[in-house]
């Protein structure tokens, strides 16, 4: 599989910006140009959310953050990248132009792909040098966490770059879906646009306000449609006779004259200071960064419950987080390969985010508990318990744990956790966590954990193999020398 090395955004706002926060979450250097004097401070705040959103959304390892890059000139920013995505405003002419720069200063072999939202690919390769390597790459909003992008080909796109394309987006954790024939908005904005038309009338001829309509959405078909869709959703509404009954009951439907999808609204000053007003009141005095944050969390929270969903294989937008994180453990292992088993192992390294801290923007208690388990699951994979080995049916269990919390970790601290095994035999592993500041070195907590070799199918304990101990062995011969951790076996509650 082909991965993104080096990608340039052409456009900094909501669209772009998105872009920019997710190639640089998953690792890729990131160039771009965009001459509105704030791109620097828009672009910063969208990562910020975006690194935060990342911070709830998933423990997997993420690689290094990627450089970002402002550039002076379109040129500078597209030279060296290997797909290069335009998000400038919805102009035809804008575009064009823009594309048509790109293509001259791009290197032959980068993917260009254009944030449209509805223009033809077609017309916008219509002057360009290069223009098989054009296409439409529609993403969702925001595009760090909602991973779908309609990719749509013109008449000059080969369907080689649609393929790079596709392959290309799996590594950052994004689905890419081939539409099939242009067509102006392409599908999503399509049906976006068919509720929207409706939802206008709804608010125009007084029948709703625009906080009661975004309610019937959010408390009903909109929980269905973020975890289902349409047409499966409609299919289990059928009964057990399926799809054909529902259509069957429901298609005369059809021909009744509810809607008003031929009519367009009339967007007068009265009717927009309308909306304007009523979507004032809907947002209750927060500003679009704090919407965007609750937005976030919302998306991150149902990624989550999709994950789980189907038995723990995951469903939807949930099988593809799922997916991915296997991809960032996978790139993840062997990582502390290099590290002095005469010392306690350093195996993660993090900053506090805000999605960690409590009301007193301190690192919540249950985050502690995940810092350690994250240390115990590095120091697995250091011995070969990786994400194979557990599909296999065999893995590490823990079954008791003692935390004490000895300082403060607070918002935006850059901390670190060391592991020192105390002891080990063919079932049994006794390890020993110290959360530090990595700056002062000071312990900010302690967690002293056993864990069990089970054969996860069969449920029960069992030896684990010879390899496995191998390595856990020279862990632990090599720890044997250091001073036992103050702290070992202290009972809850024991006076210091």
């Amino acid at each position: 599989m082909t991965s993104i090395t080096t990608a340039a955004c052409i456009g900094g706002g909501v669209i772009g910006g998105g872009w920019i926060a997710r190639f640089l979450l998953a690792g890729i250097d990131v160039a771009v140009f965009d001459p509105h004097p704030e791109a620097s401070r828009i672009v910063g705040e969208v990562l910020a959310n975006a690194e935060r959103a990342y911070g709830m959304l998933t423990g997997a390892p993420l690689p290094p953050r990627g450089k970002l890059t402002f550039c002076t000139t379109l040129e500078e920013a597209v030279a060296g990248a290997d797909w290069i995505q335009e998000s400038v405003p919805e102009r035809l002419d804008l575009k064009r132009g823009v594309l048509n720069q790109i293509d001259a200063a791009a290197k032959p072999e980068a993917l260009i792909g254009s944030s449209t939202s509805g223009l033809l690919p077609t017309d916008l390769q219509r002057d360009m040098k290069f223009p098989q390597r054009l296409f439409v790459a529609h993403p969702y909003n925001p595009v760090y966490l909602l991973p779908l992008v309609e990719l749509v080909g013109g008449e000059k796109t080969s369907p080689a770059t649609i393929t790079a394309a596709m392959d290309r987006l799996v590594p950052i954790g994004m689905k890419g879906v081939h539409i099939a024939k242009e067509i102006e908005a392409f599908v999503g904005d399509r049906l976006l646009e068919a509720l929207w038309r409706e939802a206008l009338w709804l608010i125009k001829d007084d029948i709703c306000t625009v906080e009661t309509l975004d309610d019937v959405i959010r408390y009903s078909f909109g929980l269905r449609w973020a975890q289902m869709g349409l047409f499966q959703t409609y299919r289990i509404a059928g009964g057990e006779a399926g799809m054909r009954h529902f259509l069957a009951q429901f298609g005369p439907c059809l021909a009744w004259p509810w809607t008003k999808l031929t009519d367009v609204v009339d967007l007068d000053d009265e009717f927009v200071e309308k909306i304007g007003q009523q979507s004032d009141e809907q947002a209750a005095g927060r500003s679009i960064r704090e919407l965007e944050r609750i937005r976030d969390e919302n998306l991150v929270g149902i990624l989550q419950t999709l994950k789980g969903s189907d038995g723990g294989k995951g469903w939807g937008a949930g099988k593809l987080l799922k997916d991915f994180e296997h991809t960032l453990w996978a790139a993840g292992a062997g990582t502390a390969t290099a590290l002095d088993p005469s010392q306690p192992l350093r195996l993660v390294d993090v900053k506090v985010s805000p999605a960690w801290v409590d009301y007193n923007s301190h690192m919540t208690e249950h985050r502690y508990l995940q810092v350690f388990g994250d240390t115990s699951d590095a120091l697995l994979r250091l011995v070969g318990v990786d994400l194979a080995y557990v599909e296999a049916g065999h893995s590490y269990y823990t079954v008791e744990t003692h935390i004490r919390n000895l300082g403060e970790a607070k918002l935006g601290q850059a901390i670190h956790a060391t592991c020192q095994v105390l002891s080990a035999d063919d079932k049994r592993l006794h390890v020993f966590h110290t959360i530090h500041d990595s700056i002062s070195g000071a312990v900010i907590a302690t967690g002293e954990h056993l864990l069990l070799h089970v054969d996860s199918v069969a449920g029960k304990t069992v030896a684990a193999p010879t390899e496995i101990l191998a390595k856990i062995r020279a862990i632990t011969d090599a720890h044997a020398s250091l001073p036992v951790p103050e702290g070992v076996g202290r009972p809850v509650g024991q006076k210091r």
